[in-house]
């Protein structure tokens, strides 16, 4: 029988990801027509575990797709001259708590509608990045499909967190709306270096605030079931 060399194992597994990151469970809400009529037949605490699976797999995919972009394109010189910077993430301006402290006072309603902003707000600039890498020629294939898979599943993570919130608050139509003028701007044709650190920036925030979303939900969900000891 064939054994397969280390090498050819590696690459299999490339080649697969995107198939087996399809076989997490599906959190789509939307039926062809494009109403959420799916999520609210599922009851509030497996709705609730979905979406926190669905946050945890885009957080360690986010996490994975930073490392990878650093690998390639960005010197630690360059990772401490960003960090170092002014380069200050698109979600900064948005009233979400960040303390451990702040995190812990906050009620059920705030961490839910936190995420959900953050979760709206990162839609529009994922889609910028994912034009960024398809137009740059360095870009390995793998990054370009972890980033577009992270595009994609957000936006599902979207519709469920706006159904949680239908279930558990009892508030607003079942929709998911967005605010026209976005949190970020971005010029037409920025130079190649700047390109690349808006990029890195985006990316490095993104993972920072997907565990955020992930946080805010195992929070929630701990709330659910032992609320005095939930650290």
């Amino acid at each position: 029988m064939h054994m397969l060399t280390g090498m050819q194992r590696c690459v299999w597994a490339i080649l697969l990801l995107p198939y087996l990151l399809t076989l997490s469970i599906p959190l789509d809400c939307r039926e062809e027509q494009g109403s959420l009529s799916r999520c609210p037949s599922i009851s509030q605490e497996k709705l609730l575990d979905r979406v926190i699976q669905h946050a945890e797999l885009i957080y360690r995919v986010s996490e994975e797709s930073c490392s990878l972009f650093e690998e390639m394109f960005i010197p630690f010189p360059l990772q401490l001259q960003r960090n170092q910077a002014s380069y200050a993430c698109i979600t900064k301006a948005l009233p979400i708590p960040s303390s451990k402290g702040e995190i812990q006072q906050i009620s059920n309603k705030w961490l839910l509608h936190s995420v959900l902003m953050l979760v709206q707000s990162w839609i529009e600039p994922l889609v910028y990045l994912q034009t960024s890498l398809d137009h740059n020629d360095a870009a390995p294939e793998m990054l370009l499909n972890k980033t577009k898979w992270v595009s994609e599943k957000l936006i599902s993570l979207e519709q469920g967190v706006v159904v949680l919130i239908k279930k558990m608050l009892d508030e607003g139509m079942l929709t998911a709306t967005r605010s026209e003028q976005g949190l970020f701007q971005y010029d037409v044709q920025p130079e190649m270096l700047e390109s690349m650190m808006r990029d890195y920036t985006l990316l490095s925030c993104f993972k920072k605030d997907a565990h955020k979303m992930e946080t805010f939900l195992k929070l929630l969900k701990c709330r659910q079931t032992d609320l005095y000891n939930c650290a």
